[in-house]
């Protein structure tokens, strides 16, 4: 989100906001600065047709473009929102090459980014233990694991919500802000699971988790900051951990969930939405 312009503080901005909708132009109106509204846009290539519509809207006309720009969504395009936010790219490039790959190496490839070796010995698996692995130099695997999606459903649920929360860490606080997150949720998470002894598992839904908390805190501590998430996100996304935490969720098909990996994403992501929205608030 990208602050554009301030807004009359008292005016009824239903209309204006039911015409940006219906233009398409993603948007936001947070708390007041210096006794006005922010208006944000999420894509500021449509400035111009937000500020013909708010324009319209103030001086009380019809809210209508004469000509609705028509965006066209080619590799040009592509490239350029990429590169606005190449950390969250990265992500969910890497992602789709593994998940790619698994399908041409299958167990060679998971066994090489799970958190500890695992191999076979008297037909049964066997596990190596942290803290060697990381002695011997394989520290990688503390992250890797998180790039493994082992469906079709675990990948793209996993990577919509990285694309989602991770475009407004990174146009908002920067590409480094987001590689940290990236880095230390996932470690975090990873951990939090091996430590309840599970060896085999993956998944970006710790960072996923941890992105949320932070976008979450962000937003509610700091309501000018440009971040935003519903609610009913927020509620679903809670529930369903809680859910899947439940004897019921192993019933209906859904026992087999990193839930550890969650929590430890999840705390992760409320001490770096804290700390950030802290300072924040003491820079004001």
């Amino acid at each position: 989100m990208h602050p554009v312009m301030l807004l009359p503080d008292h005016a009824d901005t239903s209309e204006l906001r039911q015409a940006l909708w219906r233009y398409r132009i993603g948007h936001r109106i947070t708390g007041e600065y210096s006794g006005r509204r922010v208006l944000w846009i999420a894509d500021p290539r449509q400035y111009n047709e937000l500020r013909a519509l708010v324009e319209n809207w103030l001086r009380g006309e019809p809210l209508v473009l004469q000509q609705p720009a028509k965006r066209s969504y080619n590799i040009a395009t592509l490239v350029v929102l990429l590169c606005q936010v190449p950390v969250t790219g990265l992500i969910v490039a890497i992602s789709l090459v593994v998940f790619a790959l698994i399908g041409l190496f299958g167990d060679q490839l998971i066994v090489s980014l799970t958190i500890v070796p695992i191999g076979i010995s008297g037909g049964e698996l066997v596990f190596g233990n942290l803290s060697q692995t990381l002695s011997s130099g394989q520290v990688w695997r503390l992250l890797s694991p998180a790039f493994l999606h082992f469906g079709w459903m675990h990948l793209i649920f996993n990577l919509m919500w990285v694309w989602y929360f991770g475009r407004q860490i990174e146009a908002l606080q920067g590409s480094r802000t987001m590689l940290l997150l990236l880095i230390v949720a996932g470690i975090g998470a990873n951990v939090a699971q091996y430590a309840t002894g599970t060896v085999l598992f993956g998944g970006m839904s710790g960072v996923v988790y941890a992105l949320l908390a932070h976008v979450w805190l962000m937003s509610r501590r700091v309501p000018q900051s440009g971040f935003f998430v519903p609610q009913m996100l927020v509620v679903f996304m809670l529930g369903w951990m809680v859910f899947t935490m439940t004897d019921m969720a192993g019933s209906v098909g859904f026992g087999n969930v990193a839930n550890e990996a969650h929590l430890g994403g999840l705390l992760v992501g409320l001490v770096t939405g804290w700390y950030y929205s802290s300072r924040r608030l003491k820079n004001r």
